[in-house]
């Protein structure tokens, strides 16, 4: 009987570049990790909510919104990961030297930013499935959310310290987590085979929504055309409304495909698994397996699922006599805010009846108005959970929804806080600093701990995951635009500078995602009044400072 001898990570690379597509793809298979890591981080409370809400306010034609915003996004991840598996440096410190201080500490800081802002609709996300959809008894109240927020707030900062000692029980807690955000995916994927069987769905409308139409972005979706026309008066209104609301979305949808911490995580993750030119290619294969088709496969079902429960429709917000269920009440009134002729009827109501003031105007308004804005209010952890009920019943829905809810946030929160050490170490130039890895996971913790009692209406918590992520996808022109320079960057990149068709072929490609994204910035921070204004103005400093700092370092 022979000996089988277990073949090296190096001896597996080799053999790969002797076989044909398929056999290299199977070898490449086995070896890939850090791309997995990336879609872990992807698939979090920020990705459900995105997609969620892509679902209820678009139906299927934003179907295409995802998929693209990840394609672009793992152009970019590939650009770094060249970059990093060519020099063998880190990033940061390649930046500084070779490209621009500026672009350098701007990076850093919007990443330390981002995993401030992100950790805010996670510890929501996850209060939110807590208190109502797991552990409904224990109330809504302060104290209860304030005992909950500290509990996932201890959990990460215990699980980072674990981390950092090698503690064999973070594995035991990383498998628990996989098992309840994977239990929420293949959920999802069962749904959407249930709808299909019963012929909820139409798949060539599902189809014809993977198709790109810029229109899509201007428009409301078909399904609001015939109620938003009913409104007469306020028609332009409505249609200002959900155009608006519809660019927080897609802005959310870019934001949490690929964040800008993603793009500091990559090239650590990569060289610490002492990865190097040659795994260049593995590099490029574990991010389109790891990143791109379970987090397409997994947000487009979501997106389906939400669509077929909500789009346009008004049943879970309002009861048959047009008054709004309880639990949903206050989402309602919110979708009026706004609302000229609500604005107007209650714009000399004292502080303290302003409430009850908005629902008699609300109740005054024609009932096309009230159908629309039913239609627009926000869902919370309660009626989203109900999108499962075709495959578990109601009962066991919120259950379900709630433990792959709590466990897409806590993970997220803890690698959020791990980033954020991480980020701070590299800032501080104290890389493997404990004392400064765990303050860095500590302001994370803290920023996402306030964000539950600062911002977002208690009952539709995963709403939050929307303004804070268009933040978040605001900053990555920031990342996109430093590797593009990163990329034709001589004295970086030395002999390992792509020349020839394959320079062309990087450049287009990261040109036209570097291109999407700031056009996509530029579009949402600009309705943004003032404060969208001076981050335009900063974006556009730092892209003039950038190019001087690069052609200066980067004289022939």
């Amino acid at each position: 009987m022979k000996n089988h001898v277990t073949p090296t990570e190096s001896e597996l690379i080799d053999l790969a570049q002797t076989k044909g597509p398929l056999g290299k793809a199977s070898i490449y298979l086995k070896l890939s990790g850090p791309g997995w890591l990336q879609g872990a981080v992807t698939l979090g409370g920020g990705s459900l909510a995105g997609a969620l809400y892509v679902g209820i306010i678009s139906g299927y034609q934003l179907l295409w919104l995802q998929p693209l915003a990840m394609i672009l996004g793992v152009i970019m991840l590939s650009a770094i990961g060249y970059v990093a598996l060519s020099t063998g440096r880190r990033p940061f410190e390649s930046v500084k030297t070779h490209i621009s201080p500026v672009l350098a500490w701007a990076w850093a800081i919007a990443t330390l930013m981002a995993n401030i802002v992100w950790a805010m609709p996670q510890f929501s996300l996850g209060i939110g499935a807590m208190q109502q959809n797991i552990f409904p008894f224990i109330g809504t109240s302060q104290a209860s959310t304030i005992g909950v927020a500290l509990l996932f707030f201890v959990t990460g900062m215990v699980i980072n310290y674990a981390y950092e000692t090698g503690s064999k029980g973070v594995k035991i807690f990383e498998d628990v987590l996989k098992a309840m955000v994977g239990l929420i995916v293949i959920a999802f994927f069962l749904v959407v085979g249930v709808l299909t069987f019963s012929g909820t769905i139409s798949w060539a409308d599902i189809f014809n929504g993977m198709i790109p139409r810029v229109s899509d972005l201007y428009n409301p979706a078909r399904d609001y055309i015939a109620p938003i026309a009913a409104t007469g008066e306020f028609a332009e209104y409505w249609t200002k409304s959900i155009v608006s609301s519809q660019r927080d979305i897609i802005m959310t949808a870019f934001g949490t495909a690929v964040g800008i911490n993603m793009t500091f995580l990559l090239p650590y993750s990569m060289l610490r698994r002492k990865w190097g030119r040659r795994e260049r290619g593995l590099a490029i294969f574990d991010l389109s397996i790891g990143l791109i088709i379970p987090f397409v496969l997994a947000t487009s079902c979501i997106v389906i699922a939400a669509a077929a429960a909500f789009h346009a429709k008004t049943s879970d917000i309002l009861r048959p006599d047009g008054t709004p269920i309880p639990a949903a009440a206050r989402s309602y009134y919110a979708a009026f805010a706004t609302h000229p002729a609500v604005v107007k009827a209650t714009a000399q109501s004292p502080a303290a009846e302003k409430a009850a003031s908005v629902a008699i105007a609300v109740a005054a308004l024609p009932e096309a108005d009230r159908k629309v804005g039913a239609m627009l209010a926000q869902r919370g952890n309660i009626q989203l959970a109900t999108t499962l009920a075709p495959l578990t019943g109601p009962g066991i829905a919120q259950k379900v929804f709630g433990l792959g809810v709590l466990g897409m946030a806590v993970s997220t929160i803890i690698v959020l806080m791990l980033m954020n050490g991480f980020a701070l170490t590299e800032m501080l130039g104290r890389s493997g600093d404990r004392k400064i890895h765990l303050i860095g996971c500590a302001i994370s913790g803290i920023g996402g701990f306030a964000g539950a009692f600062l911002w977002g209406n208690p009952d539709a918590r995963a709403a939050l995951a929307v303004p804070t992520s268009v933040i978040g996808g605001s900053m990555i022109p920031i990342a996109y635009f430093t590797f593009l320079l990163m990329m034709n960057s001589k004295p970086l990149l030395g002999a390992d500078l792509p020349s020839g068709g394959a320079r062309i072929r990087w450049n287009i490609l990261m040109i036209t995602a570097t291109g999407i994204a700031t056009g996509g910035s530029i579009w949402a921070l600009s309705a943004k009044g003032i404060p969208g204004y001076i981050g335009l103005a900063i974006l556009a400093t730092l892209a003039i400072l950038g190019t001087v700092g690069f052609l200066k370092k980067n004289r022939a």
